[in-house]
């Protein structure tokens, strides 16, 4: 087990073992991570908590199982891969408990009161943690399990660690990659976890295998002293315990809270949040991989690199995703100075660019981590596992702090600077004048002071007010707000992702459902609200309006954009409630004549699925009056993916009509229980009271209400169109087709069909 080309036969059987185990982990990580935003909300504390029980899980675990698995072996007088294959057991258990406890937390959770309540988000994550954590706890402990039963047929191995931490990083970025770009879409969530499940089962079975081959030998300590790893240069010493545990916990606490901070600032360059964090995980473990990799080689061949030259490298690497995330970079290919395709290009070179810098910092750690650990364990379980948990509780309170306190506070790049700043320190402490290294290290130290300095000062983010024109700038638990533009050309941003600007479409949401009744409408419902313009239309009707908004700070930014904000509040028929729009419809009981949703774009938004699916259609439809009518907008896009989400619609309304929107963007889609009608132009106004009339055509440039109503009914679509014969799929919360789209786009560019746009 020194090299990895000598390998016996058991050992690959080993590695194997811990490659599968690493795939379903991450396997879980991502599914379970979407599931929780469907139950509890696409917030930034779903994502901090959900990473920070997982680690939380893990640490115990190993500590747990490094403890106990001594004593365990020792009075069921069996090998420790029994117990590991009992692990193995269990967690795949657990791939099909999660979804139903998370369907249970959701269900109890809505007497919790509003998402924006302290109640509801402890209440949450206490649920996500009771859900999560056993399962994250059984595969904490599989480390010092598997490294009993290494020692038990090895007692003179002490690099086992290294080993099957290289074997589960590889499964890992295996298991994120396979599950992100093709698994979901192929098969969806339930079938992913069917078959991570069974992989487990099928790896405890190999386990026991093994077991009924092996017989118990009691472990001992190995002993205190062990050679001093060197590499070529003079020797380094032993770092102390407790200085090594620190550098640990350090490196786990900023890598994780790196990785939230990462996911928020690429999601502008990388475009929709699924890729972008499958992208930046797989990213993070290939490169942990080729870390640990390097690492195992170096060991093998005896130059294993010191402590203070990698805390160097970190030092320097942890910069680089703050420039290169600076979009002033790309300035010159805007689309106003280049054509499509070079704009195309230039966004895959971002992309590329964007994943690469983060590169060189996670291979660092892949090479730290394992060698750390080795060095303070010498192969035993129980130290192991408790350094690895030393590491893992970082990992816990990283995300928590970069989710609640960095991100809502300074934003994403000075969360990435303070971030970095203590790899600058440990360097410091570490860095000492050694001949013709003193001039390494007066560079590495000048360079990383340079780029703290160009990172505070000199660029900036797409979170930053500065990069845009007469820009507001909010920040909350959930999101960073950007309010910009003058004018007409006022835009609203969500962590620096272009969401709506002052359109009459939004507009359109408002006036037309609800001129399509006989008799004035009672009650209404905006779902996302926006810059606030349906529902400040709505308002005009002097009728009951409620609007949901899941961001807080996009309510507080309504007067940025309207000057009569307050007086459109004024109402006490008008209110506004901070939750998620699903969410919502859940817990309340009222019912209302129109609801109008307008998601935000794109249509392949991470978690957009959740206000496009047959299960989302059939809460909202029991929501409805008698006689209610459905406003659905949606930007346009793919053909397939219109046609999925309009059967999700159809699968739930009887009744169902379609135009092409005003202005020749996006299309708006109305649904009933009852048969529609749409009234003539006559009418329809005579229905408009003369407040709605009058904001019909504030921005109409010359239009009457009249044209911009014709000019929609001109614009009807057929049904066939979009319920073609060979299309089979539907939007569902199993199968969010409009959110996984990569395969299907690649399948079709092969085949050479162009996936025209309605």
């Amino acid at each position: 087990m020194n090299t990895l080309d000598r390998l016996t036969r058991k050992d690959t059987i080993l590695f194997l073992l811990f490659v599968a185990s690493g795939f379903c982990g991450l396997l879980y990580q991502v599914i379970w991570l979407r599931l929780a935003f469907a139950a509890f909300g696409i917030i930034t504390p779903v994502l901090s908590v959900v990473v920070s029980v997982f680690m939380l899980g893990l640490a115990f675990g190993s500590w747990a199982g490094g403890k106990w698995i001594g004593p365990l072996t020792a009075k069921a007088k069996k090998s420790a891969i029994w117990l590991y294959a009992a692990l193995e057991f269990c967690i795949g258990i657990g791939a099909f408990m999660v979804p139903s406890t998370f369907a249970l937390g959701e269900t109890w959770l809505l007497q919790a009161g509003a998402m924006d309540s302290t109640r509801y988000l402890l209440l949450s994550a206490l649920i996500l943690s009771m859900s999560l954590l056993p399962w994250c706890i059984f595969m904490g402990a599989t480390f010092p399990f598997m490294m009993s039963y290494i020692k038990e047929n090895d007692r003179q191995q002490r690099k086992s660690f290294s080993y099957l931490y290289l074997a589960n990083v590889i499964g890992a970025a295996c298991g994120t990659v396979l599950t992100s770009f093709v698994l979901i879409e192929v098969l969806g969530f339930s079938r992913c976890l069917m078959v991570a499940g069974c992989t487990n089962f099928l790896v405890a079975a190999t386990a026991a295998m093994l077991g009924t081959r092996s017989h118990y030998f009691r472990v001992f300590e190995p002993p205190i002293s062990e050679p001093n790893i060197t590499d070529n240069s003079p020797s380094e010493p032993l770092l102390r315990p407790h200085l090594l545990m620190l550098i640990l916990f350090v490196t786990g606490f900023s890598s994780m809270a790196m990785e939230i901070v990462w996911t928020r600032a690429f999601t502008p360059i990388l475009r929709t949040t699924i890729y972008s964090f499958a992208g930046l995980l797989t990213t993070y473990l290939l490169a942990t991989w080729i870390g640990s990799l390097a690492y195992r080689e170096h060991l093998a061949k005896g130059r294993v690199q010191p402590v203070f030259r990698i805390l160097s490298f970190l030092a320097i690497s942890s910069f680089l995703p703050i420039l290169l995330n600076d979009p002033r970079l790309i300035t010159a290919f805007s689309p106003e100075k280049t054509n499509i395709p070079i704009e195309l290009f230039m966004d895959a070179i971002r992309a590329v660019a964007a994943l690469a810098s983060i590169f060189p910092f996670c291979a660092a750690l892949g090479y730290l981590t394992p060698r750390l650990i080795d060095e303070y364990s010498e192969g035993a379980p129980q130290p192991a596992g408790k350094a690895y948990a030393i590491n893992i509780i970082g990992s816990i309170l990283g995300p928590l702090f970069a989710g609640y306190i960095l991100l809502p506070n300074v934003g994403t790049r000075y969360s990435l600077v303070l971030l970095a700043v203590p790899f600058l320190i440990f360097y410091l402490y570490f860095w000492r004048p050694r001949g013709t290294r003193t001039h390494v290290g007066v560079a590495t130290i000048c360079i990383t002071m340079v780029l703290l300095v160009v990172s505070l000062f000199c660029v900036i983010s797409y979170e930053d007010g500065m990069y845009y024109k007469s820009a507001e700038v909010r920040r909350d638990y959930v999101a960073t707000v950007i309010s910009c533009g003058q004018g007409m050309k006022k835009r609203l941003l969500i962590n620096g992702v272009g969401i709506t600007g002052l359109t009459p479409i939004t507009k359109a949401m408002a006036h037309v459902p609800m001129g399509m009744f006989e008799e004035k409408p009672d009650s209404v419902l905006v779902l996302c609200f926006g810059m606030g313009t349906t529902f400040r239309s709505l308002v005009s009707w002097d009728v009951k309006t409620t609007a949901v908004e899941l961001v807080p700070s996009v309510q507080d930014a309504f007067g940025f954009y309207f000057d009569d904000a307050e007086a459109v509040l004024k109402p006490s028929n008008a209110r506004i409630i901070i939750d998620d729009a699903r969410r919502f419809l859940k817990r309340t009981s009222e019912r209302f004549d129109v609801i109008t949703i307008d998601p935000p774009p794109p249509i392949c938004a991470a978690g957009s699925s959740l206000l496009y699916s047959e299960e989302f259609y059939e809460v909202l439809k029991n929501r409805l009056k008698e006689g209610g009518i459905l406003q659905q907008w949606s930007p346009g896009g793919e053909r397939l993916t219109q046609q999925a989400m309009f059967k999700a619609i159809c699968a739930t309304f009887p009744f169902v009509r379609a135009f092409h929107s005003i202005e020749g963007f996006g299309f708006h889609f109305f649904a009933s229980m009852q048969p529609l009608n749409m009234p003539s132009v006559e009418v329809f106004l005579a229905h408009l009271p003369p407040a709605a009339a009058a904001d019909f055509v504030e921005w109409s440039q010359g239009k009457s209400a009249g044209d911009i109503y014709q000019e929609l009914l001109l614009g009807e679509i057929p049904v066939s169109d979009f319920l073609s014969p060979h299309m089979n799929d539907s939007i569902t919360d199993d199968r969010p087709f409009n959110e996984y789209f990569l395969l299907r786009k690649l399948w079709n560019k092969v085949r050479g069909r162009d996936q025209q746009l309605f």
